[in-house]
């Protein structure tokens, strides 16, 4: 069982910046391939971007340039810095687990979820 926290959500100008943390619980974090997905209000949650260490970085086309995700092993935390936020940056963004390797740009393939942080991109 993995525990899931995400942080570092708030209100930025657009242009700016954020940086988003999970803290990970739970046994064998550097084998879990980690996920990040964002869900306006009323749709879908989307692919952000994902690491594992079996098969590095994959980004949604949108963030590619614009957020870097990241993980410390040491720490048990996942990473999704986010600059150049624009108003379509505005969501609920959560951090999810999965057992499995590969892709994983799919909710469905995540088994443990966080709770979610908001942000909102508003002059």
């Amino acid at each position: 069982q993995v525990q899931l926290v995400e942080s570092g959500g708030g209100l930025v100008q657009p242009g700016g910046s954020l940086r988003l943390s999970c803290a990970a619980s739970g046994r064998a974090f550097s084998t879990y391939t980690m996920g990040w997905f964002r869900q306006y209000s009323m749709k879908e949650r989307e692919f952000v971007a994902r690491i594992s260490g079996s098969d590095g970085t994959r980004y949604a086309d949108y963030a590619k340039g614009r957020f870097t995700i990241s993980m410390d092993n040491n720490k048990n935390t996942v990473y999704l810095q986010m600059n150049s936020l624009n108003v379509d940056d505005t969501a609920v963004y959560y951090c999810a687990a999965s057992r499995g390797t590969g892709i994983r740009m799919l909710d469905f393939e995540y088994e443990f979820w966080g709770q979610g942080t908001q942000v909102t991109v508003s002059s």
